[in-house]
């Protein structure tokens, strides 16, 4: 088969003499005893960690890509078939199916996707052919499952499992009315008379196999890309989507390394990554190879004429044509993370090389939850877990954009960190997941107390979320943010939470006076919980709701708050609130002042689709203190206060309106897991936190 890894490695074998790159090589040494009987001892640890798989699950892998072949060979016969072309068109009808990414690179693991392109003949398209027959055709087969297809994506794609393999297929429709079973997809031939979309897809093996041609040793480049996909994963910043470096990106960075240091082992490869890196000098672009121009007239990555360009933080460049910047998705925020953890891996080589630290240390995962004090937290429910996968895809692809917008209307003062890892509470047996965000003030700025209005950002951020076209009843979303001691157990990698670092006393002055998140929306829905003292949240009151009086209207004290009772108007937006019931604890016993703010949240815009499960949100104002969270002390000096608040979509004036609907919604959510959490939260207390407003 087109693609395969063996292929893959024969094509890439080449003199390590011959060197290639847009510069000379940095050195020309080879490894020394040491540095031999360190690579001995990080490949060791890679075997150790389980970043290879069997020779079972290796055979299984072709026999899936081998049956998938011939399921796509079939697919175009039919269809050509169908179509109505003469015989001798329907018996040479082909389809080729070609590998890329980590399986054509040789550096997938065990449990890794499958990233695949089928080729097929000019009259086989997309929309209709790929999305529609073939979709239908997968869905029959017994050895699919979780079939979900993403015709609206950047590159489009089927994504699936056929017989528990996971793989992502694409699809590239040729100007060739045969595809011939030999097809090489490295001509540049291919991309005539094709699609922006087509280009892309084809772009993936195009870049695999030019990344193996370029770098001077293909074995060593491979050791080490495993090792350092591996190290980012464990660090928090391996994820294309949520704007850190994915699997092309890793690989090109690598193979840039590869150049500079031919005759390198991976031990010093490794080390030499973050040497080179940590003084790379953003954005001037990491290439493999000078930027080739084409008369096809597609557009390629030049700052000088595309001003979109220009804005691109992070260019890692890709050597085929069209050349393109892979790794356009990295923002501010997401570049600083990316350069500290840069540091820290630069350090830890260092003590290695003296022999002060093993590769154990190199590999010690990113302490997340301890590096923040605050923190957004996206909450994602649906009615199912097939409809949860393709709610938190959506909501998963957009979060990037939520950090662009917070960097945007604060300047790039208030920083947002988005964690490429999902979290679900295992004593919530509901579809649902959740998102984590730290958030810090930019380093060096010394006034305190500044305050950030993030509403209307999340708003927008709603908005969008609610262009999803294939929405259904019960998908919903909450937006909402919590202090790190307020942090569920459950997302911890040992299920508990560990202790907190002492802070000095230059840094407990600089987290005085903490501010405030403000409600937000204009009914709020407000949670009291006590804290058992061992990082376990227990619910101490039932979940709190806005209450139904007036504005101005005092209602009576008690222990200096006012209490009312209200109904909910959505029982979607009551699965998000019971999620946030092990994440939200009481509030501190000092001062905290509340605005009450009526705005809405839906993502659908309207606040007449109360049985459309809504979205909803409680961010504010963030109030930051001084310094921002820093690699070396892992405490960060924002401080804003919790909210404790997830508010509900309709007004108060339409609750009574949409009670018909809204009992409907419950009584369907109580045939669910959630049934009894439900229950506790149709009635309930509303708190009212004395005071000013402070937001």
């Amino acid at each position: 088969m087109v693609g395969s890894v063996g292929s893959g490695r024969a094509a890439a074998r080449s003199s390590p003499k011959r060197y290639s790159g847009t510069d000379p090589p940095l050195s020309l040494a080879g490894p020394t005893v040491a540095d031999l009987q360190r690579t001995a001892e990080l490949e060791k640890f890679l075997v150790e960690a389980g970043l290879y798989e069997g020779k079972d699950e290796s055979a299984k892998r072709e026999e899936v890509l081998s049956e998938i072949g011939q399921i796509v060979k079939e697919w175009v016969k039919n269809l050509t078939s169908k179509k109505g072309y003469a015989d001798q068109l329907v018996e040479q009808a082909n389809a080729v199916l070609v590998t890329f990414g980590s399986y054509r690179l040789g550096v997938h693991g065990p449990g890794a996707d499958i990233d695949t392109l089928c080729v097929g003949p000019s009259y086989v398209n997309r929309e209709e052919d790929f999305f529609v027959t073939l979709h239908g055709i997968l869905a029959d087969k017994e050895e699919v499952t979780e079939l979900q297809p993403v015709p609206d994506a950047h590159v489009p794609v089927l994504k699936f499992k056929f017989r528990g393999i996971s793989i992502d297929l694409l699809y590239a429709s040729l100007s060739l009315s045969v595809i011939p079973a030999d097809f090489d997809i490295s001509q540049g031939s291919v991309l005539c008379d094709v699609d922006e979309a087509t280009v892309r897809s084809l772009n993936g093996c195009r870049v695999a196999d030019q990344i193996l041609r370029l770098v001077p040793d293909a074995e060593n480049f491979r050791t080490t890309l495993r090792c350092l996909k591996y190290w980012a994963k464990r660090r928090g910043v391996y994820s294309n989507i949520t704007g850190f470096l994915g699997g092309v990106n890793w690989a090109l960075l690598v193979a840039r390394v590869c150049q500079l240091y031919p005759n390198a082992v991976p031990s010093m490869l490794v080390s030499r990554f973050f040497r080179v890196f940590t003084q790379w000098q953003w954005p001037n672009p990491v290439m493999l190879c000078a930027i080739e121009n084409d008369d096809l007239g597609f557009s390629i990555w030049d700052p000088r004429k595309n001003p979109r360009d220009r804005n691109h933080l992070m260019p890692i460049i890709t050597p085929a044509y069209p050349c393109m910047n892979s790794s356009y998705n990295v923002s501010t925020s997401t570049l600083r993370v990316i350069m500290e953890q840069f540091q820290f891996g630069n350090k830890i080589c260092q003590e290695i090389e003296l022999n002060k630290a093993n590769w154990n240390a190199l590999f010690e995962p990113f302490c997340f939850f301890e590096a923040y004090r605050k923190f957004l937290v996206v909450d994602i429910v649906a009615e199912d877990d097939d409809d949860l996968r393709l709610w938190k895809g959506w909501v998963e692809s957009r979060l990037r954009q939520l950090t662009l917008k917070i960097e945007r209307d604060t300047k790039g003062v208030l920083q947002c960190h988005p964690y490429p890892c999902e979290y679900s509470d295992p004593t919530i047996e509901c579809a649902h997941c959740a998102f984590y965000m730290g958030l810090s003030r930019k380093e060096g700025l010394k006034k305190r107390g500044q305050k950030f209005d993030i509403r209307g950002t999340v708003d927008e951020f709603m908005r969008e979320i609610g262009m999803y076209s294939l929405w259904k009843p019960g998908m919903d979303l909450a937006v909402t943010h919590v202090r790190r001691e307020h942090v569920p157990s459950h997302v911890f990698e040992q299920g508990y939470k560990k202790p907190c670092p002492k802070m000095h006393a230059n840094q407990q002055e600089q987290s005085d006076g903490d501010g405030t998140l403000s409600p937000y929306l204009e009914s709020q829905l407000k949670r009291k919980y006590d804290s058992d003292g061992d990082g376990h949240v227990e619910v101490c009151k039932s979940v709190k709701r806005s209450s139904v009086s007036p504005p101005g209207v005092e209602t009576p004290p008690h222990l200096g708050n006012s209490i009312s009772k209200v109904l909910f108007d959505s029982s979607v937006n009551l699965v998000s609130s019971v999620l946030r019931s092990g994440a939200q604890t009481s509030p501190s016993h000092d001062d905290v002042n509340l605005e009450q703010t009526q705005l809405t949240s839906s993502p659908h815009g309207s606040e007449d689709t109360s049985a459309s499960g809504t979205s909803c949100a409680a961010v504010g104002a963030v109030v930051l203190a001084d310094e921002s969270s820093k690699l070396g002390n892992l405490t960060s000096d924002v401080e804003v206060d919790p909210i404790q608040t997830m508010a509900a979509h309709t007004t108060l004036e339409c609750t009574a309106q949409k009670d018909e609907t809204k009992l409907e919604g419950i009584r369907s959510m109580a045939s669910s897991n959630c049934a009894e959490l439900l229950e506790r939260t149709i009635l309930a207390e509303n708190l009212h936190l004395s005071g000013d407003e402070v937001i």
